[in-house]
Order: C-alpha cells, then structure tokens, then sequence
C-alpha cells in the first residue's frame, strides 16, 4: 500500500467517523425539538434549533462531499490516473498530495 492510499483511507475512516457524528447531533437536535414544540418562531430556544440544525446540515454536505472527494481520489489510484491534473494532464506535486491527498488538480490550474 502506497503512502497517498495510507493517507486517504485514513480520511475517509476519519470523515466517515466524522458523519456518523454528525448525524449523531442531527438525531439530538430533532430530539430536542421534537420535545419544545415545533413553534421556532415563538420558542425561546427556537432559534437556537434552528441555527443549530442548519450549522449541522452544512457540516454534514461538506462532508460527504469530502467523502466523495476521496472515493474518487481512491477510483483514480487503482485506475493508475491518482496524481495526474485533471486539467491539464501534468503531474500534481508530491507536496500538493501530501497536503491535499483528494486533490484533482495541479497548483497551477488550481491557481485563479
């Protein structure tokens, strides 16, 4: 096993770890909520579920887009194509990898 492989199955471990969690908070906010009423509007605490169910739900979609980020970074090191930009067909520094193992471009088409 190659170190980027290494390196992205231990974040994927960590990310799935990560969504297992945050689901875990999603399940106690609607607990909560189910428990105060379903009034957000006049509920004392209504905004602050509100507030926390949205932070959760953004949390959540970054990271199974991380997830997603890393299935494929996977997909393309058995395929043989793991560090090479997608965009212009280059290699991607060893330095970029190491920093963001997922990552599908080159510092330089990564650049605006």
């Amino acid at each position: 096993m190659s170190p980027g492989e290494e390196r992205l199955l231990a974040d994927r471990a960590g990310t799935l770890k990560l969504i297992a969690s945050l689901i875990g908070d999603w399940d106690g906010v609607v607990e909560a909520s189910s428990q105060t009423g379903v009034d957000d509007e006049h509920d004392p605490e209504g905004a602050t579920i509100a507030f926390e169910r949205a932070r959760i739900e953004a949390s959540l979609s970054r990271a199974r887009a991380r997830l997603a980020d890393i299935d494929d970074a996977l997909r393309r090191l058995r395929e043989g194509a793991y560090g090479t930009c997608e965009q212009c067909g280059g290699p991607i520094g060893a330095e970029r990898l190491a920093a963001r193992p997922a990552t599908r471009t080159c510092i330089t088409c990564a650049t605006p």
